[in-house]
């Protein structure tokens, strides 16, 4: 079995020595990828395409040609992969009767035209076995006849000495760069639609993409973000190691949500975010910051805002989908495969503002930021767990936690939690009947251990999502008290979105 791959067609106008030099790294990074599954292949560099065989010297390939091609079409820096049977054939008709058993019935209905690129010595010509091949087609099937321009088919025979190989798919690549020809990139991954399209176009443009994430609301948020993560390395960017790191982020949460004047929230969480990535990228030797940030998609995403946020690091911040339409950034999600973990992915929604401004003045800003204890940059930085991509699906296997369960109804032995921040409280107090208590959700997870463990808590908040977080998050804890408390009318609620 043989592999024409056709390179991206800006690798193919670069100079002879930068093409030559992508050229070896997508060689690598071919047999990188195809080693993960045991398949062994010789490939040939032929300037503008590469020839790759499988190499079967030591048993069949374990994958079936169909698989192989497809996992070379997820490579970067391909721009198609055309998948060739080879034959051995003894005169002019058995090329028909060969070609024919395989084209044949595609051409029902459609102009065609035969090809044919001949190396080696024979007793026929090039235009011989186009004219012989092609009418015999032509006689024999219910074509809509031989078009020598612009048909609706191409058949493209290549005759190799005593060799035929024929082309039998054609599949489309992943264009753009090969991996790591263009400079490393850490993506700061939420999990939802647009970091994901925003690390993938990243991956596609020839960049290592590392994966950050800032936990907010429990390990059972983290433990998706690195599903969906593994998953976008695992389909894109195998050839190279990269590395998922994860900020304890809760503590400065908290002190946000307690020290800091509502409107400015959201654009105070991304400066803080700003300036922990930076010192991860540095340490990284990250050339830039990705997000999936779009222009007006949220209150903190305005021009002014970003302006805002961006001044906090002198590391580049890129963010490829700033002019990009959200239902758009849906579409790519479902072309690349993450739109099943951005759709059942928990959303955070504890940083929210009733009232956020949309243009953020810097100096108001940068006072609201001087009540908060900025030691703890370094400190969540430092305490940041990094950990190879690779090892996820080990550290997942067993998710934490296991169901939760959902009540509308607090028995005389359960008790309320209302897990809210002040401000969300304050809007919209929750009404019931039975006693509650008030304990903001960056805290539960140090102060259940003191509440009374003869009684079940009720964790509560408007959309159900963060309450499942930490009522997850103290399973796995070892408290078996507790469960969720939805109110049976239907809840709203807003989001920190973009990252």
């Amino acid at each position: 079995m043989k592999y024409i791959i056709k390179f991206f067609p800006e690798i193919i106008v670069k100079s002879k020595s930068v093409r030559q030099e992508m050229s070896k790294v997508l060689q690598r990074n071919i047999r990188n990828v195809l080693n993960r599954s045991a398949v062994k292949v010789k490939i040939q560099d032929c300037w503008d395409k590469l020839v790759v065989r499988l190499d079967e010297t030591d048993g069949p390939c374990p994958r079936s040609s169909r698989e192989v091609a497809e996992m070379l079409c997820r490579i970067p820096g391909i721009h198609n992969v055309m998948e060739t049977e080879e034959y051995e054939y003894s005169s002019m008709h058995d090329i028909y009767e060969k070609t024919a058993a395989v084209y044949g019935p595609q051409i029902a209905g459609k102009t065609f035209c035969v090809r044919v690129k001949r190396k080696g010595k024979q007793e026929f010509r090039s235009i011989d076995v186009e004219k012989y091949v092609g009418g015999g087609l032509n006689q024999n099937f219910p074509s809509a006849g031989v078009k020598l321009k612009d048909p609706d088919m191409v058949i493209t025979l290549e005759i190799d000495n005593d060799r035929l190989f024929l082309i039998t798919g054609i599949y489309e690549g992943l264009g753009g760069y090969p991996l790591s020809t263009q400079e490393e990139v850490l993506s700061l991954i939420s999990g939802g639609f647009d970091s994901g399209v925003s690390s993938y176009m990243f991956i596609r443009r020839g960049c290592r993409v590392h994966y950050l994430f800032f936990n907010m609301g429990g390990n059972a948020h983290e433990i998706g973000v690195k599903q969906e993560s593994y998953y976008i390395w695992d389909k894109f960017a195998s050839s190279h190691k990269v590395r998922f790191i994860s900020v304890p982020f809760e503590k400065m949460v908290g002190e946000i949500l307690t020290k800091t004047d509502h409107s400015v929230r959201g654009v105070i969480l991304k400066r803080m975010m700003m300036r922990i990535a930076s010192i991860i990228a540095k340490k990284l030797k990250a050339g830039a910051l990705v997000t999936g940030e779009s222009l007006g998609q949220v209150s903190s995403q305005t021009l002014t805002n970003l302006s805002v946020i961006d001044r906090v690091t002198d590391t580049l911040i890129l963010r490829p989908l700033i002019v990009t339409d959200k239902q758009d950034i849906i579409d790519k999600a479902r072309d690349i495969g993450t739109i099943h973990f951005a759709e059942t992915m928990p959303e955070y929604c504890g940083v929210i503002s009733d009232r956020p401004t949309v243009k953020a003045d810097v100096a108001f800003v940068e006072a609201e930021e001087s009540k908060i204890d900025m030691s703890l940059i370094e400190e969540l930085a430092e305490a940041s767990v990094w950990m190879d991509i690779r090892d996820i699906p080990e550290d997942t296997k067993e998710m934490i936690g296991g169901e939760v369960e959902i009540t509308d109804y607090a028995a005389s032995n359960e008790v309320v939690v209302d897990i809210r921040a002040q401000d969300e409280i304050d809007a919209k107090p929750l009404v019931t009947d039975k006693p509650h208590l008030t304990i903001p959700f960056f805290k539960i997870s140090s102060e259940f251990a003191n509440l009374d463990q003869t009684k079940t808590y009720l964790l509560y908040c408007e959309k159900g999502v963060m309450s499942k977080m930490q009522a997850m998050y103290l399973k796995d804890q070892g408290f078996q008290n507790v469960k969720v408390f939805r109110l049976k009318e239907k809840q709203h609620g807003c989001c920190v979105a973009g990252l």
